[in-house]
């Protein structure tokens, strides 16, 4: 793709959006940007979350409930203000 840096960079924004108004997860952010005619796949989302979370814009914490684990993201104050 032409433009895939830009691309990228929507994408993070986006994720950073809904990050600063609530905690978001993997499965729902995929499905949030599959609305908007983004089509991610696990393996390009998670090192882009993770790799947010490593350059300080997300924070994660985990989330156990009965036998599954859900990791939970939301933006830092640093990410509220990219």
């Amino acid at each position: 793709m032409e433009h895939q840096d830009l691309l990228v960079g929507l994408i993070r924004l986006h994720i950073l959006h809904h990050g600063v108004e609530e905690e978001i997860y993997g499965q729902w952010i995929m499905d949030e940007l599959a609305r908007h005619g983004y089509r991610l796949s696990a393996g390009t989302l998670y090192p882009m979350l993770h790799a947010m979370e490593r350059k300080g814009f997300l924070r994660s914490r985990e989330k156990r409930s009965d036998r599954s684990v859900r990791r939970l993201y939301r933006a830092t104050p640093k990410g509220v203000k990219a």
